[in-house]
C-alpha cells in the first residue's frame, strides 16, 4: 500500500509509492479533500506505476475516483459510438479518399469485433488489434492490411486523447512484412498506341492526359474547363491524394489534343464526363480503373480480370499487375529522366510529394517546367 502524508502550511496531501523498477516516487494529489481520498489516489498511483493490474482495471478505478472528485463520470463510449464520433471529426478534416478509408477501415473492424463492438471501448485490447490484423494478413496484400492497422492506431489515439481509453491498444501493433509482387512498369510508346487503337474517344483523351502529365486517374478525371488555361498553356490543379497544388506546362501534343475536344462555355463542364461522373458517385477511382483494365486486356497487354483477381469480396488478395493507368504516370517519368531533365524539375512537373527530394530544391522555374514538357513525344 502506498503511504500518503500532508505537507506544507495549505496541508496538501502526497503520495508516496514505487514504481516498476523499486524507485521511490512523490506524487501530488492536488484534488484529495481528505485521508480516504488521499488513499484511494494513492494506492491507484502505485498500481499504475507497478502494471499490477491491466489498462482496463485501472481505467476503471480512476474513474470511480474521478466521480468522487468532481461528481461526474470519465467519459463512456462503446466501441461503435466512439469510431462514429472519430468519423464525424475526420470527415471534414480529410481528403474525401482518405475518409472512405477510414470509414471502410472502421466498419471492417467493428464487424471484426461483432457484439463487442457495443462494449466499452477501453475493453478492446492489444491482442484484438493483432487479431484484427493476422485475419487480414491472410485475405490481402500486406500493404492494404498495414495501411488497416495504421488508421487504427489513428482512431486509438484520438479515443486516447479524448479520455475513452487510458492506452492507444493498436500503438504497439507492428505491421507485416511486405509481400514482394509484380513491380510496376512504364509503358513502351507502341504498347500506347496499341492501348489507344482500342479506346474510345474519352479514354483516349485519359490516356493522353495521363502520359503527358503524369497525373493521376482520379485527378484527370474530375478535370474540368476551369482547370485548362490556354491563354497560359497551362493545366491548374489540386491533387486528391496529397491535397498539392500543381501547375503544369501543356506540351504541344496535349495542348493540341485540349484544342481539338468539344469546348464549353460552362467551367464546371467536365473533360471526361463518363469518369468524372463515376469518381463523384464513388469517391474514388476504383471502377474506372478496372475499366482501364479491360482495355488493356483488348489491347493484348494484359489476362482478362475476374471478380477474383480483381479482388471483388473480402476473402481475396487483389491481383497486382505491371501494367495499369498508374503505370502512364511512370512512362512520363521515364521519357523525361531519359532526355535527362533534371530530378528535381520532373519531381515538380510530376507532383511526386517526397521529403527527401523537397531537400534538394527550393524553387522549380516556370521555364524549366516548359522544357521538360517540351521534351514529351507525340503518340
Amino acid at each position: 500500500m502506498a503511504a500518503i502524508i500532508q505537507r506544507g502550511k495549505k496541508k496538501v496531501w502526497y503520495a508516496i509509492y514505487r514504481d516498476l523498477n523499486g524507485k521511490q516516487r512523490w506524487s501530488r494529489l492536488r484534488d484529495a479533500g481528505d485521508r480516504r481520498s488521499a488513499q484511494a489516489a494513492a494506492d491507484l498511483l502505485e498500481m499504475t506505476a507497478q502494471r499490477r493490474k491491466s489498462a482496463q482495471h485501472i481505467r476503471k478505478s480512476f474513474s470511480d475516483l474521478y466521480r468522487e472528485f468532481y461528481g461526474e463520470g470519465m467519459p463512456v463510449a462503446t466501441a461503435r459510438e466512439y469510431a462514429e464520433t472519430w468519423l464525424d471529426q475526420c470527415k471534414s478534416e480529410v481528403a474525401s479518399s482518405s475518409f472512405l478509408a477510414y470509414k471502410k477501415t472502421a466498419q471492417r473492424f467493428l464487424e471484426f469485433l461483432r457484439d463487442r463492438a457495443d462494449q466499452d471501448i477501453a475493453d478492446i485490447v492489444r491482442a484484438d488489434i493483432v487479431k484484427f490484423r493476422n485475419e487480414l494478413a491472410g485475405k490481402l496484400a500486406s500493404d492494404t492490411t498495414n495501411r488497416y492497422v495504421k488508421i487504427l492506431r489513428m482512431l486509438f489515439k484520438s479515443a486516447k486523447r479524448d479520455g475513452y481509453v487510458l492506452e492507444n491498444a493498436a500503438e504497439h501493433v507492428e505491421t507485416v512484412r511486405e509481400t514482394r509482387g509484380k513491380a510496376r512498369r512504364p509503358f513502351t510508346l507502341d504498347q500506347i498506341r496499341s492501348v489507344l487503337a482500342v479506346a474510345d474517344p474519352e479514354w483516349q483523351s485519359l490516356i493522353k492526359f495521363g502520359l503527358y502529365t503524369g497525373q493521376r486517374l482520379a485527378d484527370l478525371s474530375l478535370l474540368t474547363w476551369a482547370n485548362i488555361d490556354l491563354g497560359l498553356n497551362e493545366i491548374r490543379l489540386v491533387t486528391k491524394k496529397t491535397g498539392k497544388h500543381l501547375t503544369i506546362p501543356l506540351s504541344a501534343p496535349l495542348q493540341h489534343h485540349i484544342l481539338g475536344l468539344p469546348r464549353s462555355d460552362i467551367p464546371a463542364t467536365p473533360l471526361h464526363p463518363r469518369a468524372f461522373k463515376a469518381v463523384i458517385e464513388q469517391g474514388r477511382a476504383v471502377s474506372i480503373s478496372n475499366w482501364f483494365s479491360d482495355l488493356l486486356f483488348q489491347a493484348g497487354l494484359r489476362e482478362k480480370l475476374t471478380h477474383q483477381s480483381r479482388g471483388i469480396g473480402r476473402n481475396t488478395r487483389r491481383s497486382n499487375s505491371e501494367l495499369s493507368f498508374h503505370s502512364l504516370r511512370h512512362t512520363a517519368v521515364s521519357l523525361l529522366k531519359d532526355a535527362g531533365i533534371p530530378q528535381a524539375v520532373v519531381q515538380e512537373l510530376i507532383g511526386h510529394d517526397s521529403e527527401k527530394m523537397s531537400a534538394l530544391y527550393t524553387h522549380v522555374g516556370r521555364e524549366a517546367l516548359q522544357k521538360a514538357a517540351a521534351t514529351l513525344p507525340e503518340i
